[in-house]
């Protein structure tokens, strides 16, 4: 038998004779699933790979997780520049800064009731700060954890607040947006006590509450305790989506879902927690505070979940030293879709605050 004729072009050898027409196909197809399984593989291997080591980084560098409770570093919105808070809306507004201790300087907004606003055009620190002698009442504002104090929930409910006839005086944490240093419980404590001090000095013998958000209410809960120990209490407490503690916080977040079922979840992310001297023990401060309390919470809070605030609040009911203060909790339900940071929105919201206070708003 004749050999057959085997054809060269550009140095390749056409082998087609000896191969049905769909040989190639099949061949290039079925390496070609084996190539994508492959990479299926190296990917889950390397995600695999990623979440054994997370846990163990995290427990060499406590403060990684420092970092991860407290989110100073996410500054949003970005772009903003705090200096002009009336870029925000804010045009009864004024932006300056206070030294709580050498070497650190927090910023600090002061939001004048809004029939003040065409008064306050123009106008420079000196009288923004006479306007305290007026006789409106007083909020100070502890945000949460990220951002900054011009965030947009936080802008709007400053606008609620200002709307309802009330001085809202808020800061940035050390650490936070364009205040020095670096965050710390006991240093963002030791802040809002600054500025309460410094509020007092100025507001005189109106009311001066606190209202705490998030990660704020544990700062505003450990500044309340701290007052009511030395035998000064605020007028009010009230705290917006608050935890118990910050162990029981964590553990709920959404974050720790991947790892909650972990064998030494507690050792590995709580316990480095704690090593990193974050308590946030609202639910000790309860039993200390001796001031009348409100609690903000909706039904469909992600991030904070509902039970805490609600556990906090039948903590405080049972708590001796809150024995004839009002004590109140207010759900809203899922249906409102507040979530976590839009209780603001309320059309309650007004009325809730007149009957906590007892007393109808400055400006209605």
């Amino acid at each position: 038998m004749a050999p057959r004729p085997v054809s060269r072009i550009a140095g390749h050898f056409d082998l087609s004779p000896n191969c049905p027409s769909d040989c190639a196909d099949k061949s290039s197809h079925r390496f070609g699933g084996y190539g994508l399984m492959g990479r299926l593989k190296r990917i889950f291997l390397w995600l695999l790979v990623i979440y054994i080591s997370v846990p163990f980084i995290v427990k060499l560098c406590p403060s990684i997780q420092a970092k991860l409770v407290f989110l100073n570093f996410v500054r949003l919105p970005y772009f903003i520049d705090l200096k002009r808070p009336q870029d925000q809306g804010l045009n009864h507004t004024i932006n300056f800064y206070l030294q709580p201790e050498p070497g650190i300087n927090i910023g600090v907004w002061h939001t004048v009731p809004s029939q003040m606003w065409k008064e306050a055009q123009g106008k420079d620190r000196e009288w923004y700060d006479s306007t305290f002698k007026s006789p409106n009442p007083v909020i100070m504002y502890l945000h949460g954890n990220a951002g900054t104090r011009g965030g947009d929930h936080r802008v709007q409910l400053y606008k609620v607040l200002s709307g309802l006839g009330y001085h809202v005086v808020t800061f940035d944490y050390r650490g936070w947006g364009d205040s020095d240093g670096s965050p710390s419980e006991r240093g963002m404590t030791s802040d809002a006590l600054f500025l309460y001090q410094w509020l007092k000095l100025k507001a005189g013998s109106k009311p001066l509450h606190l209202w705490g958000h998030s990660l704020g209410t544990g700062v505003a809960s450990n500044l309340a305790r701290h007052l009511c120990d030395r035998g000064i209490p605020p007028d009010s407490l009230i705290l917006e989506s608050p935890f118990t503690n910050i162990r029981e916080e964590a553990k709920s977040h959404p974050f720790s879902m991947v790892y909650r079922y972990l064998p030494g979840f507690e050792w590995f992310f709580l316990d480095t927690i704690s090593a990193n001297d974050i308590r946030f023990a609202s639910d000790e401060n309860v039993e200390h505070i001796s001031c009348p309390l409100l609690i903000l919470h909706a039904e469909d809070d992600s991030v904070v979940p509902f039970q805490l605030g609600k556990k906090l609040y039948d903590m405080a009911s049972q708590s001796k030293s809150l024995v004839g203060h009002k004590v109140q909790f207010i759900p809203f339900p899922f249906s409102l879709a507040y979530k976590h940071k839009f209780i603001y929105r309320s059309p309650e919201l007004p009325h809730i605050l007149s009957n906590f206070f007892g007393m109808t708003h400055p400006q209605a």
